[in-house]
Order: C-alpha cells, then structure tokens, then sequence
C-alpha cells in the first residue's frame, strides 16, 4: 500500500492524541522507511519489472529485514519500546506498535506473494489486490479519507499555517499516489532507494503539521 499507512497515521492521532503525529505517520510508513536504506547497504534487492502488477512495477525480490512478518515485529517493539521509554505513554506506544505492524497486514492484501514470514524462510505471502487499480483504489482510497477524517475531527488548525500544512501533505501525498500510478517507473534500481528515502521528509512534515494544531475539546 502507500496512502494506506499514510492513512493508518492519520487516524492514530485519535487514539493517542497525546503523540505526535509525526511519530504517529512514522509507525505505519516504518518499513518502508528502513527499505531504501537496506536497498544501500546491499542487504535487500529490488528489481523494476513493468507490469508484473497493474498497480506497481517492483519485483520485491528479497526483503526479509524490512519487511518479513517476523522483523515487523522486532521493528513494532523496537519502535513502541523506545518511545514508552522516552515518554512513559503506554496509550501512544501501543499505538505505535499497532501501526507498524499495520504495514504487513497492509502490504500482505496488496503485494503479490513476495512477503516473507520471516528471514530465511522461504515461504513468502501476498494476496495481489495490486493486480487490479480498481480494488486498489476501491480499497486505499476510502481508507484514506477515513484517517484524515479522524485527524481533522480530533484536532484543530492553530492558524491559517496549520490549515496549508495538513492539506499540503494530503495534497502531496495524492500526487505521489497518481504519479506512482500513471507515471513512468523508476529508470533504475540504482537511483530507486534514493528516491524512495525521501519518504523520511513525510514524519517531519507530519510533526510540523501537529505543531501547528492543538486537540479538540
């Protein structure tokens, strides 16, 4: 998925009002996060193959650091533990625990089978809603008006700054969504990590948002 983990960070706000939704957006967006950066290290592989999906050009060939249903788990309480660590929120970490283990069950309905269970193993699951745009969209789409519904109606917008800032993410996150889909695919699995890291500027922007918002009352 990609605006569904933007959506599943949206919508913990209302859960975990108390933490940012910088660290909120950080959660779901996690393993996809770490992906490019193991990508660098020669750790996983990736392969641009057009049309192995309707949806997404990617052959994930070997990701089982990142994204193995086994290191989700290692990440969810890596991730949750030091944040309760840090700030003694048992509700946000639980939360955040929650949200980055969304993304295999996310990623589990959407990709193909490359998901591995853990690594080493080699059985690798994946429903393949990616092979129709339409149930993709069908399903991503709502669930994203959904996590901004719940952002909107659990805090408000301190100034005209907090108003721009939220619909500017929307906005950007729609244009990585279209483009992904009707663009061209990356020219080169040398220049695809780079480009997929600059996902780490989507919690930064999602904490200047929540600075610039307070909980409703």
């Amino acid at each position: 998925m990609v605006i569904g983990h933007f959506a599943i960070g949206f919508a913990s706000k209302k859960f975990a009002p108390q933490t940012s939704l910088g660290v909120l957006m950080a959660a779901p967006m996690l393993l996809d996060l770490l992906w490019p950066v193991f990508l660098l290290m020669g750790w996983e592989r990736v392969r641009i193959v057009p049309g192995i999906t309707a949806f997404a050009p990617l052959d994930l060939e070997f990701m089982p650091y990142s994204h193995s249903l086994l290191m989700s788990v290692v990440w969810a309480l890596l991730f949750a533990g030091v944040y309760w660590l840090l700030t003694r929120y048992r509700t946000g970490a639980v939360v955040i625990a929650i949200g980055v283990l969304s993304h295999w069950i996310l990623d589990f309905i959407t990709h193909r089978p490359d998901m591995p269970l853990y690594p080493g193993g080699n059985l690798r699951l994946g429903l393949g809603l990616w092979h129709s745009i339409l149930g993709t969209l069908a399903v991503e789409v709502p669930l994203f008006v959904a996590g901004v519904w719940l952002y909107i109606t659990t805090t408000r917008p301190k100034g005209v700054a907090g108003v721009l800032a939220l619909w500017g993410l929307i906005a950007l996150a729609m244009l990585i969504y279209v483009s992904g889909l009707l663009g061209p695919p990356p020219p080169n699995e040398k220049t695809l990590p780079w480009y997929a890291l600059t996902a780490w500027l989507v919690p930064l922007w999602a904490w200047w948002i929540d600075r610039q918002h307070e909980i409703n009352v």
